[in-house]
């Protein structure tokens, strides 16, 4: 992988996604930063480093949670999330909250200098996730906490979407991708660590944690209707899926994911749950 084409597209994704990225009515990132906030658990006065903050979805709930004699730092590549969250910031008057555009592969920190570092669907984004890991176990004071969001990778079925889209979304569509978020490379990227609990539990404790918790629960993905989520899947990980589809393929696929989802909602709202995979692990007191 070329690590830094990687990282340009991604900033350029979520750059052009930023103005309307968790902004279209859809619950799914911000109910998930909650709950991994409220695992992580950190106490008034803490320190957290929130890697891949976005616009925020689990920055302001650990602020919330740290207080005013706390602090809480979120980083991002994508200059124009960094921007957005900055403005947030400034609107809730929370003087406690800082945020900084940064690569997360080497964070440019003091060491020692955080209570709890968290990752909400990011630090496993990161081109070599298990190499960066040591790094951010030396950025926690003794007994720090790190808490990351993973999806649950499940033999034959899509990755980073409710399983639904596995029978939704046409396998031949892939081939549109770019080599390295096509089906396969991605297994080799996560699947190689993430998959199984073992694999897990092993790659955190060779990067210098302990006490490693892993817990699988379903976040309720609730979009208004069918029309609501495609618009909103154009602002999150599928865009790069809509950004290289063929005009044509591109609207057979969006009328198709609108018929589905709207006979799969009914009279009310869309309700897709969703497996995710929190990781909690501390280093040494």
């Amino acid at each position: 992988m070329d690590e830094t084409k990687y990282k340009a597209t991604v900033a350029e994704a979520f750059n052009d996604a930023a103005a309307t990225y968790d902004q279209l009515g859809v619950e799914f990132f911000t109910p998930m930063g909650r709950r991994l906030v409220e695992r992580a658990d950190p106490q008034r006065g803490q320190r957290v480093l929130d890697v891949g903050c976005g616009r925020g979805a689990a920055l302001f709930v650990a602020a919330e949670r740290v207080g005013p004699s706390g602090h809480v730092l979120g980083i991002d590549i994508a200059p124009a999330m960094v921007e957005a969250a900055r403005q947030q910031a400034e609107a809730l008057g929370t003087g406690h909250v800082e945020v900084r555009v940064m690569d997360g592969e080497r964070p440019g920190l003091e060491p020692a200098s955080f209570d709890v570092v968290t990752g909400s669907y990011s630090l496993i984004f990161l081109p070599d996730a298990p190499a960066a890991l040591p790094r951010y176990a030396r950025l926690l004071r003794p007994g720090g906490r790190i808490a990351f969001t993973s999806p649950v990778f499940l033999e034959g079925t899509f990755p980073f979407l409710p399983p639904v889209f596995t029978e939704l979304i046409p396998q031949r569509l892939l081939r549109n991708l770019p080599v390295e978020w096509r089906p396969e490379a991605l297994k080799r990227r996560f699947n190689s660590w993430l998959s199984d609990t073992g694999d897990l539990t092993r790659t955190m404790i060779r990067a210098g944690f302990e006490d490693v918790e892993i817990a699988d629960e379903h976040v309720g993905l609730v979009a208004p209707d069918g029309t609501t989520w495609v618009d909103w899947s154009h602002t999150q990980g599928m865009r790069l899926l809509w950004q290289h589809l063929p005009a044509y393929e591109s609207e057979q696929l969006r009328k198709r994911l609108i018929t589905e989802l709207d006979r799969l909602r009914g009279d009310g709202p869309l309700r897709l749950p969703t497996p995710v995979r929190y990781v909690v692990a501390s280093v040494a007191a």
